[in-house]
């Protein structure tokens, strides 16, 4: 993952309301939520939901999928395992062996896919 990437996932995360949607969209799992659930379980308006669920898709943290009428987001696990991974990678790779029993580092063999709409 490169550093601009991950700088715009850690900046969409950066806000309470898009940590509380990232975060409830991680817990529903690969079904992911419709955008009025989202907006009943986490009390935004519309047109603030659509601000911030626009700003995670942008930064490629959340994918979007239109069922009939519904748009259904969905949290991007290859993008969140790749987020992990950035940050865990080089976890006490200067450090004696008592690091390595605190840091458990996630495997980054899992790379970021371009989407549409997604810039790498």
């Amino acid at each position: 993952m490169k550093t601009p990437v991950v700088i715009a996932a850690l900046s969409a995360l950066a806000h309470e309301h898009r940590l509380a949607i990232y975060r409830l969209l991680v817990e529903r799992g690969p079904q992911g939520l419709s955008a009025g659930a989202i907006g009943e379980r986490v009390g935004l308006l519309p047109s603030s939901l659509t601000f911030h669920l626009q700003n995670l898709q942008r930064a490629g943290l959340i994918a979007q999928q239109r069922i009939s009428r519904q748009l259904i987001y969905s949290t991007d696990f290859d993008a969140m395992n790749g987020l992990i991974g950035y940050l865990t990678e080089n976890c006490c790779s200067q450090s004696d062996n008592e690091c390595a029993t605190a840091c458990k580092p996630v495997a980054t063999a899992t790379k970021v896919r371009n989407k549409p709409g997604r810039t790498a």
